[in-house]
């Protein structure tokens, strides 16, 4: 039975590298990427453990219902989040996507609007402009994008976009996980 590639779903999913599964379960990194492999089956006891670090009871990772992956979201599956100071209004396209590599949403600033400042990190940042204009700082550079324009920046500095049009602006924006 091949179980590495679940264990490595489940491993990543948690938002652990190799080495902090390793040190969980007083296994060595290089072992734990064989049983990913598949190139080594792990005993009961060592699965178990395993399992229990990655938050799955065995009933959870034999179940094959838990295996199929959703691939069809319906607008009902959306979530939203408005900071009125700010003027904006977040819609979060995938529900619970902020746990998975990517994070797909809709970005809609009102006129004067500006998403919050976000550090420097690992990111990157994938944006579409749908409607209105925009004007993005990194660090101390700015960069304009207008409507059907695409924008696509690592987080390397510190960043934030501004409503750049005279109406509301729209962007779809795609941002990786920083920690992975």
């Amino acid at each position: 039975m091949e179980i590495g590639n679940r264990i490595k779903n489940l491993r990543i999913q948690k938002n652990l590298t190799q080495e902090e599964l390793a040190e969980r379960t007083d296994l060595s990194k290089g072992y734990i990427s064989q049983v990913e492999r598949d190139l080594s089956m792990p005993s009961m006891e060592v699965f178990f453990d395993m399992l229990e670090v990655l938050g799955c009871t065995p009933k959870d990772f034999f179940d094959e219902s838990q295996k199929e992956q959703r691939v069809v979201y319906t607008k009902e599956d959306r979530t939203f989040f408005e900071e009125i100071d700010k003027q904006y209004v977040l819609e979060w396209l995938v529900p619970e996507s902020n746990e998975n590599e990517m994070e797909p949403i809709l970005l809609r600033l009102q006129k004067n609007g500006s998403f919050k400042e976000f550090g420097p990190s690992l990111a990157e940042t994938f944006a579409f402009v749908q409607k209105g204009a925009v004007c993005i700082e990194i660090g101390m550079k700015r960069y304009y994008a207008k409507e059907g324009e695409a924008i696509y920046y690592h987080a390397s500095d510190p960043h934030q976009i501004f409503n750049d049009a005279k109406g509301e602006t729209e962007l779809l924006m795609v941002v990786t996980d920083s920690y992975l």
